[in-house]
């Protein structure tokens, strides 16, 4: 083992591949999610499992915690559950979604909850309400990644809007108004399904990936296409570094790729 490193590997709790994996703001904890339906919360001090969660009646796809002791589920079983450590059942049941749930995000101050599902749909969700807040229905196919701009209050860039993107197997991805209740610009460029969106740190920019093997940048003002790189395979992630100026991307030939940004 390389001088500087310490593995640590937990008990075998899970009974499937683990399909997400979170740490809290904290640091304390590590939240897993699994197929064997089940969400597990980890204690990085004493290296055990502090609680498993097992309300989910299908694997469990994403996880993302709202604050240090409470977090959200979603599921194959087109569910969501908020969950709290040392409660034995969820203190919020989300049920709207006609397909499986793909990804649960959080916005920055842990007060909405956004999901996306094979229904075609994007969902905003509100610990005050049973049903959806905002309920997105423009994408023709199936989304598989949204992602909260980094802008409003409690962020960096609290005099931008809060905004919502989505991208999906449809090939555009869309940029939705939380407050306007619609998509305030789509996106189209690509040609394949689109796996991953990141903003920019500042929320001026988007970045996608797509099978296209293309990274596009996109300016979230007014929708432009602002720059294309191409790589030699689909495109899983992307993400930018904390000053704004590079783009990390990974695709399936294998490799990965950091490109500058400048405009």
């Amino acid at each position: 083992m390389e001088q500087g490193w310490r593995v640590k590997e937990y008990t075998k709790q899970h009974k499937g591949p683990i399909f997400s994996l979170k740490w809290n703001k904290k640091g304390d904890y590590l939240l897993s999610g699994s197929v064997d339906k089940t969400a597990i919360v980890w204690d990085t001090k004493t290296w055990e499992y502090k609680q498993q969660f097992d309300f989910h009646s299908a694997p469990t796809l994403d996880v993302d915690w709202r604050n240090n002791v409470s977090f959200a589920t979603c599921s194959t079983d087109h569910m969501i559950y908020v969950c709290k450590i040392g409660e034995t059942v969820p203190i919020k049941a989300f049920s709207g979604h006609q397909g499986e749930v793909n990804a649960i995000k959080w916005d920055p101050t842990g007060t909405l909850l956004a999901s996306c599902s094979d229904d075609g749909t994007a969902k905003i969700w509100s610990l005050k309400n049973v049903k959806c807040l905002q309920d997105f229905k423009e994408h023709q196919k199936e989304i598989y990644t949204i992602r909260w701009s980094p802008t409003g209050p409690g962020t960096n860039n609290p005099n931008q809007q809060l905004l919502l993107a989505s991208a999906s197997f449809d090939s555009s991805i869309k940029l939705w108004g939380v407050e306007q209740g619609s998509a305030l610009c789509s996106l189209y460029g690509h040609r394949q399904p689109v796996y991953s969106v990141a903003f920019s740190p500042n929320g001026q920019f988007l970045a996608s990936g797509s099978l296209d093997q293309c990274i596009h940048i996109w300016s979230v003002k007014d929708g432009k296409l602002l720059k294309t790189y191409s790589g030699g395979g689909g495109i899983f992630e992307v993400c930018w570094n904390r000053d704004g100026d590079k783009i990390a991307a990974c695709f399936s030939n294998n490799t990965v790729s950091v490109m500058d940004f400048r405009m």
